[in-house]
């Protein structure tokens, strides 16, 4: 069989699972299979796939097929310009969640600046490490109640050259964190409990669902992270919290609520509510 015979025969196995992207997804995963690029791949479709390629890449289509997550299977997954592990110890970083990094470098006047940057919960380590890549003279400090996720970020500190300039504490929220910052950030669990289970296999089943559960409305963690950042923000700095598509008004009328002097929200890319950014007098 050749290569291009076994490409299409495996995304015709992932749209029967269910998936939407299946070409592209089993092209990724023919790359994976191999030791040919994505690139060399196109000039490579007509040749006779090799038995041991062949075998492994039936092996990872039958896994994606199965619903695990494609980033779990590749091992990493885009970020902004940053490419990075994950693992099933960590949300897998979302294009949604660049809203986020988008409105705090929005709020940052000068990006030469020494800015201390606070990630809440930071999972992979996705939006903090996004954020030290585009402004060279921050730190940031990344807080996970999860050693298993801490690990995570700090191989990707590691592998994105910013480890430098990352400091990471084991510690719920943040617990035992002193000092002011300039950004407070973070992607916290936002899912109504009751929702979970309704959701794609792969987060359902493949995510971590410390990282998913927000309460019964999937608003519980706001009003913690609220009262820490008025108390740990510099004069000037600011708050930014990922927040669910439908959770607008209620994290505005939270903000409100905590004190805040502005709020406001950041759309994603398909136009819906997904950043809560805050300021405290």
């Amino acid at each position: 069989m050749t290569r291009a015979e076994a490409l299409r025969r495996a995304a015709e196995r992932l749209a029967a699972a269910g998936l939407e992207d299946a070409r592209e997804e089993a092209r990724r995963l023919l790359a994976a299979a191999g030791p040919l690029t994505s690139a060399q791949l196109i000039t490579c479709l007509d040749e006779v796939q090799p038995a041991d390629e062949a075998e492994r890449f039936d092996a990872l289509i039958a896994r994606r097929a199965a619903r695990e997550p494609l980033s779990h299977i590749l091992g990493t997954v885009g970020f902004w310009t940053l490419e990075l592990e994950v693992t099933c110890d960590v949300l897998t970083p979302r294009p949604d969640t660049e809203t986020v990094v988008e409105a705090a470098l929005e709020a940052v006047s000068d990006r030469t600046a020494p800015l201390r940057i606070l990630d809440i919960g930071t999972g992979s380590g996705a939006i903090l490490l996004a954020l030290l890549s585009e402004l060279p003279n921050a730190t940031g400090l990344a807080t996970d109640i999860s050693p298993a996720a801490l690990a995570v970020a700090r191989r990707n500190a590691e592998r994105t050259g910013l480890v430098e300039r990352t400091t990471f504490k084991q510690t719920s929220w943040a617990d035992g964190i002193e000092g002011r910052f300039d950004l407070v950030l973070s992607n916290p669990p936002y899912v109504a409990s009751a929702v979970i289970e309704a959701l794609e296999p792969e987060v359902r089943d493949h995510e971590p669902r410390l990282a998913l559960d927000g309460g019964p409305d999937g608003l519980g963690p706001y009003p913690h992270l609220l009262a820490e950042a008025k108390r740990l923000l510099a004069p000037g700095g600011l708050a930014v919290f990922e927040i669910g598509y439908d959770q607008g008004e209620a994290a505005l009328q939270l903000a409100g609520a905590s004190g805040a002097v502005e709020a406001s929200l950041r759309q994603d890319l398909a136009g819906r509510d997904r950043a809560l950014v805050a300021a405290f007098s």
